[in-house]
């Protein structure tokens, strides 16, 4: 991930962050053989996964509704989780 202008954030050795000028950060879970990722720009969620793409195998399984045990609620109205 650091390739890619990630870092690793102290608390927890599987999370990254990647913060852009324009005050917006995408946010990249890993465990193990999954990754969640988590960001207000889609251009840029889309052009992160076109990349890690190009470093290995991996399928999109489009929106996250459940991870690590852990269900995901999504109010896109209020654009929270």
């Amino acid at each position: 991930m650091v390739q890619h202008n990630f870092r690793k954030i102290s608390a927890d050795h599987y999370v990254f962050i990647k913060n852009y000028k324009n005050d917006e950060s995408i946010i990249l879970l890993l465990y193990v053989d999954d990754i969640l990722i988590v960001g207000k720009n889609k251009m840029k969620i889309d052009a992160l996964k076109k990349a890690l793409c190009k470093s290995f195998s991996m399928k999109d399984l489009g929106s996250v509704k459940k991870i690590l045990g852990i269900k995901i609620t999504r109010d896109r109205s209020r654009r929270m989780l």
